[in-house]
């Protein structure tokens, strides 16, 4: 599986490895970014505002398609590791909002005393995700989604 493929396609399956390399690959970028956006910006004589103010715009434009892309590929690797446990794809979409819907509900309801109930759900989904994005192996053997990413292209089972 080529790299575009990896980040940026829904179809298929990967396993956890691969995962786990897309997710360290995110915070490395975001390192990089960061510690060249401080260097940048910290040694900018903040006197000529025009200077400072397009470097910090540009900081923004790069910031947001590190954002757009890292989300892309957060999802389409989520996705790609829920067909591996051969489940559908749309459970991402549980595991991505339902630890902040909860959280918000939270919120909106402080003073009502279900707050730590909701906290509570939204932790649940958050570790279920977790367990079965990040630690659980996926299906045996070919699945409704393809082959099994573990085994070796062309073997016999």
């Amino acid at each position: 599986m080529d790299w575009t493929t990896l980040l940026f396609s829904f179809q298929g399956r990967i396993n956890r490895a691969k995962y786990w390399l897309v997710g360290l690959l995110n915070v490395a970028a975001w390192v990089v970014f960061g510690s060249i956006a401080l260097i940048w910006l910290g040694g900018m004589e903040t006197d000529n505002l025009f200077r400072f103010a397009g470097g910090a715009l540009l900081i923004w434009a790069v910031a947001i398609a590190l954002s757009i892309a890292g989300t892309w590929a957060f999802l389409a690797t989520g996705v790609k590791r829920l067909h591996d446990r051969d489940k559908s794809g749309w459970w991402i979409l549980l595991f991505w909002f339902g630890p902040g819907l909860s959280g918000g509900s939270n919120t909106a309801m402080a003073d009502s005393g279900t707050n730590w109930v909701l906290s509570l759900i939204g932790l649940g989904i958050a570790i279920w995700g977790f367990v079965e994005l990040g630690c659980l192996r996926g299906t045996r053997g070919p699945n409704r989604f393809g082959p099994d990413p573990l085994e070796p292209q062309g073997a016999v089972i």
